[in-house]
């Protein structure tokens, strides 16, 4: 028996000592391949390499390295402020959502100011790559590009190049010279991944990988490629609306508490300085069933509007629908409307949406939701400039949110006099330039001024 010899999963990358017929990682049949184990290197005679070296804190070799920006604001925000040289940055989202094109801009703009930058692109041609650039207006611009999926030749290239800044569109589809897997396994993906970053870290460039996602939303190739990376960044959204969301989910330099949002235009994505004022700008402040709530994403608070619809069902069973928020949360609401605060809703169909096409998940959008369901269950407008916020607890007690100055600044900025707020938060909303009104429990909610028969 060879004892140099081991065998790894062709399909999930996984090394066991024997041979078996069904990998025990990944339950795939016939998928272990013989490989030689490489001889672990004996300790060098002087003692520990320059490498395991062990240095205090103050004497760690570390140099402050400036970040570049690419001219997209809301791009850099969510990176931190800039691309940062030897950081490698995963982007995934749906097909069609606009990472190809966010980063085509973000590296033409790049590549005009001065930074050499390469596009690699290993799903498309040249040909189709130019025929994007022409329509986001960015055909004359200074942009190396390349069309490979092999990773001899992708190394190769960025070897000779020397980019500041690169672009690997998409991961998923670079092949491993000598590897017994199909393109996109994880076998391929994390071998890829790996000889990349190796790549950018040596010559001290940005790095950009595109990552697929699956059905479930997260990114192909489950998490052997999250935890390599320094920065991971979903673009999320709605598929009829062209709103576009990017958000942190690491990031090792920087804040994860911040999100980009981006319209797509036909010249590509543009920033959106004002979310807030864009979503509420089709708003009718006379229509019941609408209230307005500053969410916070991230460290940055928005406008949206909450709508509901409750009217009586015409079949034995209720309907409950709802868009942008959870349905099972939805459904826990009009439960402690009905038991708390003695709304009939049992025989009414009711529905929930967020309009612009923005989730809201966060517990602080309960109250204006609740006030939503009241306020067309009695046909009556919720005033035009007032905003409310607040979690709802199982026994209808209205609970503290964080954030509050920040809410009620942006809320203050768009024009609204009046907040509805939770009673804990009322000393933290001293000083602002909007008037609030505490509640402490959703049987105080009828009672409201507005909703007064």
């Amino acid at each position: 028996m060879n004892r140099d010899a081991g065998y790894r999963c062709s399909e999930c990358g996984a090394s066991f000592v024997r041979w078996s017929g069904k990998c025990p990682n990944c339950e795939q049949w016939d998928t272990l391949r013989q490989v030689a184990r490489k001889r672990r290197a004996g300790r060098h005679a002087g003692g520990a390499s320059a490498a395991g070296r062990v240095y205090s804190l103050p004497d760690a070799p570390g140099e402050r390295q400036e970040r570049i920006e690419c001219g997209i604001g809301e791009f850099d925000r969510v990176l931190g402020g800039g691309l940062l040289p030897g950081c490698v940055v995963l982007i995934g989202g749906d097909p069609g959502v606009g990472k190809s094109t966010l980063l085509l801009q973000a590296l033409s703009r790049l590549a005009s100011g001065g930074h050499k930058s390469l596009y690699v692109t290993c799903e498309e041609s040249l040909s189709q790559l130019s025929t994007r650039a022409t329509r986001l207006g960015y055909r004359g611009a200074p942009l190396r590009v390349a069309s490979e999926n092999s990773l001899g030749a992708i190394l190769a290239v960025l070897e000779e190049e020397k980019p500041q800044a690169a672009v690997i569109d998409s991961i998923q589809m670079v092949t491993v010279e000598g590897l017994e897997s199909p393109v996109g396994s994880l076998a391929q993906l994390k071998n890829a991944a790996a000889e990349l970053i190796r790549c950018a870290k040596e010559n001290n460039f940005t790095l950009f990988l595109v990552g697929h996602v699956t059905k479930q939303g997260a990114l192909a190739g489950p998490k052997a490629v999250e935890h390599m990376v320094d920065t991971v960044s979903y673009f999320e959204s709605e598929r009829f609306h062209t709103m576009r969301i990017l958000r942190a989910a690491k990031n090792r330099f920087g804040s994860i508490n911040e999100i980009g949002v981006f319209q797509m235009t036909e010249k590509g994505l543009e920033g959106v300085a004002n979310p807030s004022e864009l979503f509420l700008s089709e708003r009718h402040g006379t229509q019941s069933g609408s209230v307005v709530t500053p969410t916070v994403e991230g460290r940055r608070a928005l406008l949206v509007e909450v709508q509901a619809l409750v009217a009586p069902s015409s079949y034995g069973t209720p309907e409950r629908q709802t868009g942008g928020v959870d349905r099972g949360r939805f459904g826990m609401l009009l439960t402690v409307l009905e038991r708390r605060a003695g709304l009939k809703l049992g025989a009414h169909d009711a529905f929930a949406n967020v309009a612009g096409g923005v989730k809201v998940v966060e517990p602080a959008a309960d109250l204006p939701l609740a006030l939503a369901v009241v306020s067309s269950a009695r046909d009556t407008a919720f005033p035009h400039d007032w905003v409310a916020m607040g979690e709802i607890g199982l026994s209808g007690e209205i609970r503290a949110v964080g954030h509050l100055q920040q809410r009620l600044k942006e809320a203050a900025k768009l024009g609204f006099q009046r907040a509805i707020v939770p009673k804990g938060n009322c000393k933290a909303a001293e000083d602002l330039p909007v008037s609030v009104l505490p509640l402490t429990h959703v049987g105080e909610i009828c009672s409201l001024e507005p909703f007064r028969s």
